[in-house]
């Protein structure tokens, strides 16, 4: 077998790993590597091939989910219309992944994390927001006296804070968007009747 074979066996593989780590933890979060490897079609051992902890392998989790999220956000045409309708489409966008992996989302919400691995894990979400503010602060729709960084930074943790609402059964989706609208409009200095309801 080439070596090109070889890596090309090796994507594949390490491909149905990710995609089986996704079915058994959110089924099972408490699921070991043995049932990732059996879910894969692989034994333990190509499982700790590409990942040598379950660490490792829910840190590739969050990568791909996360791929899935700014995917989904770029779908919502950011660049577009007024900013503030574009952020809500960004959140929504990205709260509709979370919300096809509510086991895994909890799960890896709960691991401790350093602020640079979790501002790592955030970048490219983050990258998005921060287009969506600036172009809302030169436009004049958004307060530009808080630094842009500074505003990504707090959108990121009250997007979190209404999913853990939701979560929590201390919310419905519903009134979580919507405290989540109310909030984020008075941080970024807009007003209500700036974006569509």
């Amino acid at each position: 077998m080439s070596p090109r074979n070889r890596r090309a066996d090796a994507q594949r593989s390490r491909a149905a790993v990710l995609d089986a780590a996704v079915r058994v933890l959110e089924a099972r979060p408490d699921a070991g590597l043995a049932a990732v490897a059996a879910d894969a079609g692989v034994t333990r051992q190509t499982v700790y091939a590409h990942f040598a902890s379950r660490e490792q392998l829910l840190s590739a989790v969050v990568d791909r989910i996360t791929e899935e999220s700014v995917a989904a956000m770029d779908a919502t045409d950011p660049d577009s219309g007024p900013a503030a309708d574009a952020l809500f489409r960004l959140l929504e966008a990205s709260g509709r992944v979370a919300r096809r992996y509510p086991a895994l989302v909890q799960q890896i919400s709960a691991l401790p994390t350093s602020p640079r691995t979790e501002r790592a894990q955030h970048a490219s979400v983050a990258a998005r927001i921060e287009r969506v503010i600036r172009r809302g602060q030169e436009a004049g729709e958004f307060d530009d006296r808080l630094p842009a960084g500074w505003l990504v930074s707090v959108v990121i943790k009250l997007a979190h804070a209404a999913g853990e609402e939701e979560s929590a059964g201390r919310m419905t989706d519903g009134e979580a968007e919507g405290a989540l609208r109310v909030t984020l409009l008075r941080v970024l200095g807009a007003a209500p009747g700036d974006v569509a309801g």
